[in-house]
């Protein structure tokens, strides 16, 4: 009997223990989130013109343009590179999805309400076209993804530096203005009420950490076989991730309600910013680098600098337009046209615009003598 009465008080102590880790957690998170509410507010009553700032620095940092803007200029740089910010960006895209289906991170544009913090005190904060986003908060994608991309980057103009000059002002540009541009991502999402500030510093230290440990493992010469493998594996174990979630009793599509009940504009809730949008890009990607990789003369020959800076502006243009094309209402179509869009978009850059200006952009003969 005496045996029973303290296993059954060990249990009931071991109950209470349990208990506290879990309210001392809910506390720290309120503080958090409190915290983060707070400055916010600060954030937002600075002067009118920084609102056009930020909102610009949120938008110039979104994922997307890793995919479009980055990776093309970018890959006409140097080829590598360009691969690398590509493939570090995918993998950290991915890995940010998965990452915010467990960590369950609310977003201040709907905590404020659902927490009753709004109806507590008053408030002033303003939602903005690019505050709604619909997947969770935790970590920043804007920080995470744009940080791990842009590491192979700025290691090679860091690179680049060294070989060109002694001058430690030089070489430490390229890593200052990486740490401000992500402090300055950091502090607009802030702003526009997307995610709070732990959020923002997970993400950047994720970032980071996954382009520096990325960045010597970047798959340049493999096959094709190699990245549609990837990519298929990317599909399909986020899709059997989704379904063991769901079959777990898992309420993994929460936040696409949140943002749905609480965006100031219904019409400011898009697709791209769902989970499987992303999932989608990377998995498109993925196999466009495979269908670049599988070209014949992909990079036998390298462009000589013209023709390198006309392709630069041409991909640019090209990925772009290819970005408007009009897409599905219906949501399976539109993740389908979307994986379509983002896997033709490394084959337009790496393939068909090198062997367009080695066409168009022929090398002048030198003159015969007389």
């Amino acid at each position: 009997m005496d045996t029973e009465r303290q296993h059954l008080a060990g249990v009931i102590e071991g109950d209470d223990l349990a208990l506290q880790a879990l309210l001392l957690a809910a506390h720290t998170m309120e503080a958090l989130h409190t915290a983060g509410i707070h400055f916010a507010e600060v954030l937002q009553s600075g002067p009118p013109w920084m609102e056009n700032f930020w909102i610009t620095i949120t938008s110039v940092a979104d994922p997307k343009c890793i995919f479009t803007v980055c990776f093309p200029l970018a890959y006409f740089l140097d080829r590598k590179v360009g691969v690398a910010v590509l493939w570090v960006g995918l993998v950290a895209e991915w890995l940010n999805v998965v990452f915010k289906w467990f960590l369950f991170g609310e977003r201040p544009f709907w905590w404020i309400h659902e927490s009753g913090f709004a109806s507590r005190q008053p408030l002033t904060l303003r939602q903005f076209p690019v505050s709604c986003e619909t997947g969770p908060g935790s970590p920043s994608g804007h920080c995470m993804i744009t940080g791990a991309a842009l590491w192979p980057l700025v290691t090679a103009l860091t690179a680049l530096a060294s070989r060109h000059s002694k001058s430690l002002v030089l070489k430490l540009i390229p890593f200052s203005a990486y740490t401000l541009l992500l402090l300055a991502v950091g502090l607009s999402r802030v702003f526009v009420l997307a995610h709070f500030p732990h959020q923002v510093l997970g993400g950047i230290v994720a970032g980071a950490a996954l382009g520096w440990g990325l960045q010597a493992h970047i798959p340049a010469t493999r096959s094709l076989g190699f990245f549609a493998a990837t990519s298929l594996g990317l599909l399909l174990g986020s899709v059997a991730l989704h379904r063991l979630m769901v079959a777990a009793g898992v309420d993994i599509d929460w936040s696409i309600r949140l943002a749905t009940a609480w965006c100031k504009d219904p019409s400011w809730l898009r697709l791209d910013t769902r989970p499987f949008a992303s999932i989608c890009r990377v998995a498109g990607s993925s196999l466009g680098l495979g269908l670049a990789a599988g070209d014949p003369q992909r990079w036998d020959k390298p462009l000589p600098p013209r023709q390198r800076a006309a392709c630069a502006v041409l991909a640019l243009a090209a990925v772009r337009g290819l970005q408007h094309i009009p897409q599905p209402q219906q949501v399976t179509l539109w993740y389908a046209s979307s994986f379509l869009k983002y896997t033709a978009g490394p084959g337009m850059v790496a393939v068909l615009l090198p062997r367009i200006a080695r066409t168009v952009i022929r090398p002048q003969s030198p003159p015969h003598a007389e």
